[in-house]
């Protein structure tokens, strides 16, 4: 079994670590990924307000691939989404490890101009927002056996959503900076020298 050693001093098994992953999994804001229209490519500052925390991040996206370089303390320093493989990467730079986690839709929602499970949706009006115009949408969507409202600006230029909140706080999603740009396929793969946690061998 493979152990690493933590920032406490304290020698962790890649059970630990796999747990620990997947308890910080939960915290990371992967729900309010958007997906836009196929073959964009951009990058874009990822800014989430949840459960009164900001979290912040650097978002990469191409095609059916997108990577996040997230920026908060203690969190994965890395997440892979290979909507093509059908799965995700978490990194561990420090470490240099990895897990692999199924891809599936309800833990990554993917959110297009129109939203999955979409009731009704209203123009409210238009707002410039970092720069670019937007049609600013109240959405209501099903979840569960529950109607949420959503507010949506779409950037009319960009043909993404550069806001996305719900109506009642609990969390709104931002991309700032946003930069259409072509990016390497390397980008979404997993460095060579990384290993996986599950791996009994030592690393190299």
């Amino acid at each position: 079994m493979g152990q690493f050693l933590g920032s406490d001093r304290k020698i962790y098994s890649d059970n630990e670590v796999m747990q620990w992953l997947l308890s910080l999994l939960l915290c990371v804001p992967l729900v309010m990924i958007t997906m836009p229209v196929q073959g964009l490519q951009f990058v874009a500052d990822q800014l989430t307000q949840s459960g009164g925390h900001i979290h912040r991040g650097s978002l990469y996206y191409r095609d059916d691939m997108w990577r996040i370089e997230h920026n908060d303390p203690g969190s994965i320093e890395v997440t892979i989404v290979r909507k093509d493989k059908g799965l995700m990467w978490l990194l561990l730079g420090r470490t240099k490890q990895f897990a692999t986690m199924p891809y599936e839709e309800s833990t990554v929602s993917l959110l297009e101009r129109s939203m999955a499970h979409e009731i009704s949706r209203e123009t409210i009006g238009t707002e410039i927002l970092d720069g670019h115009p937007t049609t600013l949408f109240l959405i209501t969507i099903q979840e569960g056996k529950e109607d949420v409202i959503y507010y949506q600006w779409w950037a009319e230029d960009l043909q993404l959503p550069l806001r996305l909140a719900r109506k009642d706080g609990a969390w709104v999603v931002q991309y700032k900076n946003v930069k259409l740009r072509s990016l390497s396929p390397r980008l979404f793969e997993i460095p060579l020298n990384y290993r996986p946690i599950e791996s009994s061998s030592p690393p190299g």
